[in-house]
């Protein structure tokens, strides 16, 4: 299992948003701060904006705030709006050839997987993964 680097990033912008408390924070410094495009972080951001995860304030102070509370933002659903899919094998995706689908017993144990993996992420919220506005000061790698 291996999460788009569009997950990772829209996790990576709420955890930045929820440690800048009542800071708006702009694209362009989470852009910096993670050294990744400003042009793939806009897609992020319109997809959190519209689902109403973060929003937007147009304007000279403007930017973008946490649209709900850190503790009402599940992790397993941020997840499941930013992925794709979740085809592990071939017959989870639309439009299966697999010759093996009537007797295969893949799809179960992977389903279970899968059913598994998500309720984990569901248990999270971003307010349990939140980091301190420090934290992600650039330098060498330490522990938190």
């Amino acid at each position: 299992m291996r999460l788009t680097n569009f997950s990772d990033y829209a996790l990576r912008m709420l955890m930045y948003a929820a440690s800048a408390d009542d800071r708006r924070i702009t694209i362009e410094e989470v852009a910096r701060t993670f050294n990744v495009s400003k042009t793939h972080l806009n897609k992020v951001a319109n997809t959190l904006t519209r689902s109403g995860y973060l929003k937007a304030i147009r304007g000279r102070s403007g930017g973008l705030a946490l649209g709900r509370r850190p503790e009402m933002i599940r992790i397993g659903d941020i997840v499941r709006l930013t992925e794709p899919d979740f085809a592990l094998v071939e017959c989870f995706a639309s439009g299966n050839q697999c010759v093996l689908t009537r007797c295969c017993k893949l799809s179960g144990m992977f389903g279970e997987a899968m059913a598994t993996f998500q309720s984990v992420l569901d248990g999270y919220t971003l307010a349990d993964i939140a980091l301190l506005p420090q934290d992600f000061l650039r330098g060498p790698p330490r522990m938190c």
